[in-house]
């Protein structure tokens, strides 16, 4: 994915594509979920996985709704998998068993997001740690592919302790955890009280790797302040969200904008998007638009991104020392030839193509 970004600047590095709109919940502070929707029908999702494939597209994210109520879901993720693309699901995990666990690893399902947002089932979330431990004791057992944990924090959250316990208590599993903070039904801030300040602020403490995007934190750590972020957004571009209509909206709630058919989608309609300028940039929370927006900005401004990124980290914990590792990409990527040269040869040695392969 990185070398990808680094070499193209008009695929879409990351596409959310909704096989059904119904899900088998209703959280309270959800809009992106009905009660009654069929699913996709399994050769339409098809040809918009081909579709995405040919404009270059490195992640596929499954969402919804709950796609594991689709019927044909293994088939799609072969599919994602079969054009050398990343395979996601974003899922509540109510329907998670054994042997659905064990189909999703010979499908080839690369990463698994799984929402956990308190220890008991309350108004708001059904999504507890009570009911859902078991179905995480088998992902340990029995997943072949990365598993986070994520929780969400704000106003509509009764006891915003709980996401530490999630938290800790996924990471004892073998889990990464991850927090995001909830949004009104525009995707604008919404800043958070300071007790959920607090319990951010505790759970931000979990490092991860340095480059894991649920620690690139400045966004958010903004945003959980109230204060809006200086940021150009690549929604349309760089980010694709497909509806179950087939259209191409800039996020999941951004939808009718710019609203095309993702069959028509082409190459033209990438760049402009990826350039507009959108109003609701300086107060979104929708933290996967912004991360895929980092990558542009490790491809513009390679070093101020990664001193930026290696500050906020020593200010978190004054004892970090970058891994070597990091010397000897920041040798390959950042001066502009050198990251030409060990792009191409990266590509090649994936078997990735660097871009979109549509005429359109």
């Amino acid at each position: 994915m990185f070398a990808k970004a680094m070499q193209s600047a008009h695929h879409p590095i990351l596409a959310q594509i909704i096989p059904i709109r119904r899900c088998n919940l209703a959280c309270t502070y959800c809009n992106e979920f009905d009660n009654f929707s069929p699913p996709v029908p399994t050769p339409v999702m098809l040809r918009r996985i081909d579709r995405l494939a040919e404009l270059g597209t490195t992640i596929i994210t499954l969402s919804g709704g709950e796609p594991t109520l689709h019927p044909d879901l293994d088939t799609i993720i072969r599919r994602i998998r079969d054009h050398g693309a990343i395979a996601t699901i974003i899922t509540n995990g109510y329907l998670l068993t054994r042997d659905r666990i064990l189909r999703l690893n010979r499908a080839g399902l690369d990463y698994l997001q799984i929402s956990i947002d308190n220890v008991e089932p309350d108004e708001t979330s059904k999504k507890s740690l009570k009911v859902l431990d078991r179905k995480l004791e088998w992902l340990a057992k029995h997943a072949e592919f990365g598993v986070t944990i994520n929780s969400v924090l704000g106003s509509g959250v009764r006891n915003p302790e709980d996401a530490i316990q999630v938290a800790e208590h996924a990471r004892r599993r073998g889990f990464t955890s991850t927090v995001g903070i909830l949004h009104d039904h525009h995707g604008q801030l919404q800043p958070l009280e300071p007790s959920h300040q607090r319990v951010y602020q505790h759970i931000l403490r979990f490092a991860g790797s340095l480059f894991s995007f649920a620690h690139f934190d400045e966004f958010q750590q903004n945003i959980s302040r109230g204060l809006a972020n200086d940021w150009h957004c690549r929604a349309g571009g760089r980010f694709l969200y497909v509806c179950e209509d087939g259209l191409v909206h800039y996020c999941s709630q951004q939808r009718g904008h710019p609203g095309l058919a993702l069959e028509d989608y082409s190459l033209a309609d990438l760049k402009r998007e990826a350039e507009r300028t959108k109003g609701c940039a300086p107060l979104c929370t929708i933290s996967c638009v912004h991360q895929t927006a980092m990558l542009d900005s490790f491809r513009e401004n390679p070093s101020a991104t990664l001193a930026g990124i290696l500050a906020r980290r020593r200010d978190r914990d004054p004892s970090f020392r970058p891994p070597a590792l990091v010397g000897i990409l920041s040798w390959m990527f950042l001066e502009p030839k050198r990251r030409g040269l060990f792009g191409r040869f990266a590509l090649r040695a994936l078997g990735v193509k660097p871009g979109p392969t549509s005429p359109r």
